[in-house]
């Protein structure tokens, strides 16, 4: 809430700071600035650093590991803090991370059963996550490091390679071959494994590079749509003696898009778990 107050608080300064975000906003390189046909963000802490002298370069290639880096030490000291200090009477803080867990699991319950014990630790680390990536970006001088494939692409190689290694444990290496195949149990469907099986394949492969597209393609577009209007606002600071906060609209549906994102990305993730667990076993459950 602070930072939003900052953010606004900047736009509508006097009209000497107006240009100043506008050199700014527009001298970044790479995926942070408009240079070397990169996509256009709001000005992070890191582009201001490059900007005074610091890190010649260095921090603004790595500004998306910065930012991921400082997400996931976000979320590894409020686990720590929460479960060092837990008590029977929860705090607060305690209590919030505890409803998001509990639902969390509701929600994974719902899809794989008495499974969701065995994958909420990586369906729900991966929601927090990815929930914490895409917030970082509506943060004044944050950066979403969804916002670069390369980001975006390791954490649906990370899903296909754990649903691979779920489909192997699970299901036993002949097994995992013969769900691979289509699970041929007849003449005719042994006769369409030459067709299923590289069509089995193709759609296991499409699976994290829809993934990662989708979550690359939704963030970088809501954090240009804000950068633009942004950057209108403050345009407007030559006609008038104060900027106009045109994206405020656009925050609130950053914040509703950034969480839609981040669990379809679980929820997808959960699905192609579901996808892999022996079909009899889960079944019998239900």
């Amino acid at each position: 809430m602070i930072l939003a107050v900052l953010h606004k608080f900047l736009l509508i300064a006097p009209g000497w700071l107006g240009p100043m975000l506008t050199v700014v906003s527009g001298g970044g390189h790479g995926e942070e600035g408009g240079h070397g046909g990169g996509v256009e963000h709001l000005p992070s802490a890191v582009t201001f650093l490059e900007k005074y002298g610091f890190g010649h370069g260095v921090l603004e290639t790595w500004v998306n590991i910065i930012f991921a880096f400082a997400a996931a030490i976000f979320l590894c000291l409020v686990s720590v803090r929460v479960y060092a200090r837990r008590q029977m009477i929860p705090g607060p803080l305690q209590n919030l991370v505890e409803m998001l867990v509990e639902g969390m699991y509701n929600f994974i319950y719902s899809i794989l059963g008495k499974d969701a014990k065995l994958y909420i630790p990586f369906v729900g680390t991966l929601f927090f996550y990815i929930l914490a990536l895409n917030w970082m970006g509506m943060i004044p001088f944050g950066h979403s490091p969804s916002t670069s494939l390369n980001i975006t692409a390791s954490m649906a190689l990370m899903v296909f390679l754990y649903v691979q290694y779920i489909g192997i444990r699970r299901q036993g290496f002949f097994g995992y071959l013969h769900h691979m195949a289509g699970s041929p149990s007849d003449v005719v469907t042994w006769c369409m494994v030459p067709l299923m099986l590289p069509l089995h394949l193709i759609g296991e492969l499409a699976k994290p590079l829809s993934l990662a597209l989708r979550l690359f393609g939704n963030i970088t577009g809501e954090d240009v749509l804000i950068a633009v209007f942004v950057g209108l606002g403050v345009a407007l600071v030559s006609f008038s003696p104060v900027g106009i906060p045109l994206q405020f609209p656009f925050y609130f549906l950053g914040l509703i898009l950034s969480t839609v994102q981040a669990l379809v990305f679980a929820l997808l993730s959960t699905i192609y778990i579901l996808l892999m667990l022996p079909h009899d076993e889960h079944a019998a459950e239900h």
